[in-house]
């Protein structure tokens, strides 16, 4: 498991003051991204080496609303890593309190978008995200 924080903004609310629900899912798709930088594995490096990880699937619970200046800490963690596709698991807090949890999905794919062996072609890469994978 691996954490980071997100600081909700103005601009991220709506008319009743809370955050707007599609905010969570920009946060998720920060926590993965810092999971990966904090792994050794910088999206934009994995980007540049011809690697992809398009969304096929998102799964959000809303708890409770967040509100402007609020601090987000999210837990990320990595619960299903094959040779094509990935599942990570989001759970979000303000204070002690669970706020959100959620799940997103995605395949592995080359810079072509066509599907890929990800253990043949990226075996170090495969090899420390099976290393990472946690029991939900």
């Amino acid at each position: 498991m691996k954490e980071c924080y997100h600081v909700v903004q103005y601009y991220e609310t709506d008319r009743m003051g809370m955050a707007h629900h599609s905010n969570y899912i920009r946060w998720m798709e920060e926590a993965r991204a810092d999971f990966l930088m904090q792994a050794g594995w910088p999206f934009r490096e994995l980007e540049k080496a011809g690697l992809a990880s398009p969304v096929i699937g998102v799964d959000v619970e809303y708890f409770r609303p967040v509100t402007f200046s609020d601090k987000v800490r999210i837990e990320v963690r990595l619960i299903g890593f094959g040779i094509a596709k990935f599942k990570v698991s989001y759970r979000m807090f303000c204070g002690l309190e669970c706020v959100c949890a959620a799940h997103s999905e995605h395949g592995l794919v080359g810079s072509d978008g066509r599907h890929i062996r990800i253990s043949e072609e990226f075996p170090e890469f495969y090899n420390a995200m099976r290393a990472e994978v946690e029991e939900e």
